[in-house]
């Protein structure tokens, strides 16, 4: 072999490498994307993919409907499931579901959010309740849950108030202390019950004062009678 044809040779060799070991890279334009080896222009937002371009046609387009959003130009041929704010996830809807747009959910009335993405609350949990001998220390706000702090000595709550009370002092209301007061309950009070001894001895010291007056009562009418008489004579 001569040094022409080993030249062709090496020449055919480098070739044939080259195709084996080339990478071939095609880059889209931002507004476009790829399928296949072809760069097929984005559809606009609120809008899915009908049919991907050819080397012949551009992408059709179709509008999202029946509850579904693209809030992005796209590629793709559906377009994204609106989120629903039921109340099974203890959410509310602030911001209807539009072509280009989510809905927005907020937590219902006594819910506070545990999963918030960006502005949307994907998930509320109820606001924790406070227990007897609790008070409301910190009321729940759609962000945060509620807090509790326990009573102490000498108060009481049924867990819904924002401060513990405390318990009703019987002796300074003269009366009598039928049930000490707990954490959870106040003190039950009745009206105090007199001594019987008292109450007799009580009766016979008005029933003498009553016959005194009575007595006097009578003397002072004989004494008027008297002195009429005197009169007369």
């Amino acid at each position: 072999m001569n040094l022409k044809s080993k030249h062709l040779e090496a020449e055919s060799l480098l070739i044939l490498l080259a195709k084996v070991f080339s990478v071939t890279t095609l880059t889209c334009h931002p507004t476009e994307y790829m399928i296949g080896n072809e760069c097929c222009g984005l559809c606009p937002s609120g809008n899915r993919v009908k049919t991907h371009c050819t080397e012949f046609r551009s992408t059709s387009c179709l509008p999202c409907v029946n509850d579904t959003f693209m809030n992005l130009p796209t590629g793709l041929n559906k377009c994204f499931p609106c989120t629903t704010c039921g109340p099974d996830s203890g959410l509310k809807t602030i911001t209807s579901c539009t072509a280009t747009t989510d809905s927005v959910c907020e937590p219902l009335e006594g819910f506070y959010c545990i999963d918030r993405i960006k502005k949307h609350c994907a998930v509320a949990k109820k606001h924790k309740p406070c227990q007897p001998g609790q008070y409301i220390k910190q009321r729940g706000t759609p962000l945060t849950d509620s807090q509790c702090s326990d009573c102490s000595d000498g108060t009481f709550s049924d867990g819904t108030l924002t401060s513990c009370r405390p318990h009703t002092q019987c002796e300074s209301q003269n009366l009598q202390l039928m049930q000490p007061g707990t954490a959870s309950t106040d003190a039950e009070c009745e009206i105090l019950k007199k001594d019987p001894v008292a109450i007799i001895v009580s009766m016979v010291h008005l029933g003498v004062l009553v016959a005194g007056a009575i007595v006097g009562l009578f003397l002072w009418k004989i004494h008027l009678a008297g002195k009429r008489t005197d009169a007369t004579i």
